[in-house]
């Protein structure tokens, strides 16, 4: 079962760092450049990090966190505070997605704000989401 949490902790990583570094590459794509012929195009990169190791780790910080929560048999209203917090991540991953395929199609309107949006609520989670879990209030 150990291994579990530590699948559990490093997928969390993997998924964290990417909620804060796709806003921030979304922030530096919303700029309109002129690309240079060695230079992978933002929105492409964007889509590649998006569906190959985002949303993939994503998934399995979810899965493994289920099983985590079904092996132990969690039960505590910090519990439902900290699924809240995670599903509000989820949200900002889903917000993230939607703002890839934006770019994408060269529409760049409100993905700078909304990105900068992004990088604070995801922060705020993230933390709550640790405070949670570290403390266990209301147990």
């Amino acid at each position: 079962m150990p291994w579990i949490k530590v699948l559990h902790i490093a997928a969390l990583l993997f998924w964290c760092a990417s909620l804060l570094y796709l806003p921030a590459m979304l922030l530096a794509g919303a700029r309109v450049r002129k690309e240079t012929p060695f230079e992978v195009p933002v929105p492409q990169l964007l889509h590649f990090l998006f569906t190959h190791v985002s949303t993939p780790f994503a998934l399995l910080a979810i899965a493994s966190g289920t099983l985590l929560f079904v092996i132990e048999q969690l039960i505590g209203s910090w519990l439902v505070l900290k699924l809240a917090a995670v599903s509000g991540m989820v949200m900002c991953h889903v917000l993230c997605g939607f703002l890839v395929e934006r770019l994408q199609r060269g529409q760049r309107r409100f993905v700078a704000p909304i990105s900068a949006l992004i990088i604070g609520v995801a922060a705020v989670l993230m933390i709550a989401v640790l405070v949670l879990v570290l403390s266990k209030p209301f147990a």
